[in-house]
């Protein structure tokens, strides 16, 4: 199984992936965790990283599937993968695809999270006042919330052709987003 959670950032994509590689032994795949790695690193990607997302910007598509194709052959004997935050442009799409095609595998589920912007904002407010990650920023989140709708568009109707694509309400408590998604991948199991 391959899934995707697909959503604006604090939509609460992070929070469900975890709980579903707990519940199914799915492996996580968090593009937003994985470039803070890099970033914490102190590498030079990590610096080009540090820097984009300190501004607000999306990190190149060359830069995050590399990221993806080093875990998907590190974590090759998984059950399944949850993209988390990734793709985000049609370009990661069909690498993504590409990736999949090689290994004999696909998309399978793409999760929507609906959620409301004004109350995005608040949480995301919330989280920068506690726990202080810089890509939280109010300025910095609106930005990225801006690019997250012009980037990632294009993709609803992609995976909604496709047959694969199911919408939840994300604003939910986390229980019941939580049943949202147990029912779509009972669904499409």
């Amino acid at each position: 199984m391959n899934l995707i959670l697909f959503g604006p950032p604090a939509a609460g994509k992070g929070t469900q992936a975890k709980r579903l590689v707990e519940q199914r032994g799915f492996v996580q795949l968090s593009t937003g965790d994985m470039l803070r790695a890099a970033r914490a690193s102190g590498s030079e990607l990590g610096q080009r990283v540090a820097k984009i997302m300190d501004e607000g910007g999306l990190v190149s598509d060359e830069i995050v599937i590399a990221l993806i194709e080093e875990q998907l052959t590190v974590q090759a004997g998984a059950p399944g993968f949850i993209f988390d935050g990734f793709p985000r442009t049609i370009g990661q799409a069909e690498a993504l695809d590409s990736l999949l095609e090689s290994r004999e595998s696909k998309v399978d589920l793409v999760i929507r999270m609906i959620v409301d912007d004004t109350r995005l904002l608040e949480r995301v407010t919330k989280r920068f006042e506690e726990q202080g990650r810089a890509d939280d920023n109010p300025a910095t989140f609106s930005r990225r919330l801006e690019r997250y709708y012009e980037d990632t568009a294009p993709l609803v109707p992609m995976y909604a052709e496709r047959g694969v694509l199911v919408e939840i309400d994300g604003m939910g408590s986390i229980e019941a987003v939580s049943a949202e998604i147990d029912a779509a991948l009972k669904q499409s199991a």
